[in-house]
């Protein structure tokens, strides 16, 4: 008998995907966006929901369970790590003084990440209230080539970057959700 969950899918149309067109909170009828900003706006909100999807249904436990040793990486881990640079990221919009780190030392959102309900509750309300304070602070500034902060970067080059970040992270999410429970999809 093996340890390793089986692979498996909650979907059913297309078995391939993480739930059915139907059920998925990312599946928009009609076009897409119209202009950049409400492009990277959408491509953003899909995935923060797709690492709220990944982490959906888990208890305190697996959400902390760590990838393979020596990584910290977890999924509790990605939330927190979200956050945090969700916080950081207004400190490139600012001119003034860095916001503090949220966790303490540098890795303390990975390496902090245990199983208990308080630290996943924490996790998940620093998350909302740092995506909402970088959404604000983002939205004084419509114009995508707009320069801002100490080192002048372009509004554009920070929304990609959010993009960014939480695509790769998604990636992650994708392994660890698998190697926890078996489950599989986009």
């Amino acid at each position: 008998m093996s340890d390793q969950p089986a692979r498996w899918s909650q979907a059913t149309v297309h078995p391939d995907m993480w739930a059915d067109p139907d059920d998925d909170p990312r599946n928009c009828e009609g076009p897409s966006p119209d202009g950049e900003l409400a492009t990277l706006q959408d491509f953003l909100t899909n995935y923060r929901l797709t690492l709220r999807m990944k982490c959906a249904g888990l208890d305190a436990e697996q959400l902390a369970r760590r990838s393979v040793p020596p990584s910290t990486m977890s999924l509790l881990g990605l939330v927190r790590h979200l956050a945090e640079v969700e916080r950081d990221w207004r400190n490139w919009i600012s001119d003034g003084d860095p916001l503090p780190k949220l966790y303490g030392e540098r890795d303390a959102d990975f390496d902090a990440a245990v199983a208990e309900q308080a630290v996943v509750d924490a996790a998940y309300a620093d998350l909302e209230r740092e995506q909402a304070a970088t959404d604000a602070a983002l939205a004084e500034h419509p114009d995508l080539s707009a320069r801002v902060g100490k080192d002048g970067v372009a509004i554009r080059e920070l929304m990609v970057h959010r993009i960014d970040e939480y695509a790769r992270h998604c990636g992650h999410a994708d392994l660890l959700r698998e190697r926890v429970d078996g489950r599989v999809g986009q």
